[in-house]
């Protein structure tokens, strides 16, 4: 699994921003969601990898005996 990163940044202003990195597909937008709670949203912009689906994270082990 990849590392994921989330930087807010806030402004003089009070005005913040969020970058997701690592996150792929829904994930990303869930993430965003819950740290964004109540707040109003007022640019949404996707990245590339919003729009790849997420892979399950599954082990597979092959094992020949004999």
């Amino acid at each position: 699994m990849g590392e994921k990163t989330i930087t807010v940044e806030i402004d003089e202003q009070g005005n913040s921003s969020v970058d997701l990195n690592g996150f792929h597909g829904k994930g990303c937008g869930d993430v965003a969601e819950a740290l964004r709670g109540k707040d109003t949203l007022i640019v949404d912009r996707k990245k590339r990898e919003y729009h790849v689906p997420a892979t399950e994270n599954r082990v597979v082990h092959n094992s020949t005996r004999g």
